[in-house]
């Protein structure tokens, strides 16, 4: 497994790292015990930075992690919550306010059973009032970092605009990463347009599928990406296997290849996938499938839809 810094904090990622989110059954159901395994396996592997929110299945992703990380040493993994994005009962939630972060915080860390969060990060900031993050909710995690509960801020959305706009607004070294999904994808690199080294922020990639584009098994009923950018993904998937080349091998190896990147997030709950795609990313990838995969995708390249 190779390892770079987060930006300027200081903390040494995996290329590859394990999000947490599957453990909560957000995409389909999952046997506890199992799930579990997984994160043990990534973590035996190298993937020692975990990524995880109190959305994911409604607590429930956190809680079944926390049951994991009983079983291992705390100087083992780094860990990364967040706060703002909640839900109960299948509704969908959202406060950013500065009372709600910080007993957001502690909750997370009485499921997760720490007392210490290496990195918290503000969820999905686009359905957020973006002057209340700046006012309020990166203040709180500012005092809970002075603290010493929290070791990192950080922010994350799906909108690459709203990550630049908090930043410019806020002082600089209040955030110290961002976490982006499926903008450093095969069929979609915006990401790299927005990669800014001077002012040292931290960058996570997430999703390297694109939520199921990238995948053979094709996106779920609920995936909103426009019809003519599914089809162009099916395609893309065909003629890699046509080749013989999975296209989920080559969508990973293509997600970690950008050494401006500090890591990238991959979930599952499944410890035969973990280790699938590790040995994945060890592999050299296929530079020549990608650019073909990039040509039959063609004009759906950067064709992006809006976060639920």
């Amino acid at each position: 497994m190779k390892y770079s810094y987060l930006g300027k904090t200081g903390m040494k990622v995996p290329v590859l790292s394990f999000g947490a989110s599957s453990l909560g059954g957000v995409f389909h159901s999952v046997r506890e015990a199992e799930a579990i395994r997984a994160v043990f396996t990534a973590v035996e592997n190298g993937m020692n930075f975990i990524d995880v929110s109190p959305y994911y299945g409604h607590t429930k992703a956190e809680t079944v992690l926390g049951k994991a990380l009983t079983e291992l040493q705390r100087e083992s993994f780094l860990l990364s919550t967040k706060v703002g994005r909640y839900g109960a009962d299948g509704v969908n939630t959202w406060d950013y306010s500065a009372r709600r972060t910080r007993e957001s915080v502690f909750e997370s860390m009485e499921r997760l059973h720490v007392d210490y969060i290496d990195l918290i990060n503000v969820h999905d900031i686009e359905f957020a009032d973006l002057s209340q993050v700046v006012d309020e909710t990166l203040p709180t995690l500012m005092e809970l970092r002075e603290k010493g509960l929290v070791g990192h801020v950080g922010i994350t959305d799906l909108q690459l605009e709203n990550l630049k706009w908090v930043i410019d607004h806020v002082p600089e070294g209040t955030v110290e990463s961002v976490l982006n999904f499926c903008h450093y994808t095969l069929n979609d690199d915006k990401l790299v347009d927005f990669l800014d080294e001077e002012k040292g922020v931290g960058v996570i990639n997430a999703s390297p599928f694109a939520m199921g584009l990238l995948s053979q098994r094709g996106v779920p009923e609920w995936h909103p990406a426009p019809a003519a950018l599914v089809e162009a993904c099916r395609k893309a998937s065909d003629y890699c296997l046509s080749q013989g080349y999975p296209i989920e091998k080559l969508a990973i190896q293509y997600s970690v290849s950008n050494p401006r990147i500090g890591t990238t997030l991959f979930s599952s709950a499944n410890p035969d996938n973990v280790l699938k795609n590790i040995q994945y990313i060890e592999e050299p990838i296929d530079w020549d499938l990608v650019a073909k995969v990039k040509e039959i995708i063609g004009d759906q390249q950067r064709v992006t839809w809006k976060n639920t």
